[in-house]
């Protein structure tokens, strides 16, 4: 009878490393930073990120209302807001996908934070004055994740844009 205890250990090993990796390298980029992987702060401002960067382009405009959204939001000087918006970039570059931003907002936020994060996304898909699919389903997917209702996710949609056709 063969014992593979050996893969095992090897795989366990392996998986120690990683976290060891990861706590050390995670908490090195939050001493430089001042922001954790695990932040809130990080995590809204790297969705926001993610629908900015969605189209290959990020305009002036769309610039200007991530450090502003963001700068409102968490009541950040501007350095501050410089620092959380770079942070962001970096943790989007990075992540293999928006679950782990998102299940952190979904354990944080009650449903009206939560109402008023994908206000703040849809902000960011009308910023340079044009929708584009893939930011309209990003937008559907983090609200999905959040379990935000359909009808709020379309009517908050709605909102922003008529507020934006009134400007």
């Amino acid at each position: 009878m063969r014992h593979h205890f050996g893969k095992f250990r090897f795989r366990f090993a392996g998986a120690m490393f990683q976290r060891l990796k990861r706590l050390f390298f995670e908490g090195a980029k939050a001493q430089e930073t001042g922001f954790h992987a695990d932040d809130r702060q990080l995590a809204e401002a790297a969705l926001m990120f993610h629908v900015i960067s969605a189209d290959g382009i990020i305009s002036e405009n769309e610039r200007e209302a991530i450090n502003e959204r963001v700068a409102a939001r968490f009541g950040l000087s501007e350095e501050e807001t410089a620092e959380l918006v770079a942070a962001a970039g970096r943790a989007d570059a990075e992540a293999v996908d928006l679950y782990r931003f998102a299940s952190l907002l979904k354990r944080e936020l009650d449903y009206e934070q939560r109402l008023n994060f994908i206000r703040e996304l849809w902000e960011m898909v009308f910023a340079d004055g044009v929708v584009h699919e893939v930011e309209d389903t990003i937008v559907w997917r983090v609200a999905q994740m959040l379990d935000v209702e359909t009808r709020d996710r379309m009517e908050l949609k709605r909102r922003v844009r008529d507020d934006r056709q009134d400007r």
